[in-house]
């Protein structure tokens, strides 16, 4: 159950206090689309949303950009709580055709990079062009596969947060700014 507070959102056994605010969310998020419409101004990239935690920060980001691009979901899980199980269940995957295509994967948070990296690497069976990563949050000290991650909205540590996209046992999705675990 949420019950809000103007400094501190409770989700069943955990309590959660404000870490990064929305204005900040969204100055970054026009950074990446900036960088992005640069560096893909003479491409059409495939947008590859990895779905739940970020359809928010996909959507926001595809409001910036202005390259001619497309955009497609594939849905994977490795949470349990607020722990990465570090196995990923691939349960929607893509329709398209990759082969040949410049993908950019979109994603809400790479912690230990293992979920990412085996998403990268049923990618590249299918032969695109080319994968760039783009993720709202990183935890560097919790890496435990190495990632060469092309568009990082905030490097973090190693704490668990929810919000915008984010979830607690499938809670705490529809905050504004990111909160993090009351320590």
């Amino acid at each position: 159950m949420i019950f809000p507070d103007a400094n501190m959102l409770a989700i069943n056994d955990k309590r959660f206090v404000p870490f990064i605010a929305a204005e900040a969310i969204q100055t970054r998020i026009q950074e990446l689309a900036d960088q992005i419409n640069q560096e893909y101004a003479d491409r059409k990239p495939l947008i590859v949303v990895v779905l739940n935690g970020a359809f928010i920060f996909a959507a926001d980001l595809m409001k910036n950009l202005t390259i001619p691009c497309e955009v497609t979901f594939i849905r994977v899980a490795s949470y349990t709580a607020t722990e990465s199980t570090g196995q990923l269940r691939q349960i929607l995957g893509l329709s398209e055709t990759i082969t040949g295509r410049d993908l950019i994967v979109i994603e809400d948070i790479v912690d230990t990079g293992l979920t990412i990296c085996e998403v990268c690497d049923q990618l590249r069976s299918q032969q695109p062009a080319s994968i760039a990563i783009a993720t709202l949050l990183f935890k560097p000290t919790a890496l435990k596969k190495s990632i060469d991650l092309h568009y990082v909205g905030f490097e973090i540590e190693n704490r668990f947060v929810l919000g915008y996209g984010l979830d607690y046992d499938g809670i705490g999705r529809n905050t504004k700014d990111i909160m993090v675990l009351e320590e």
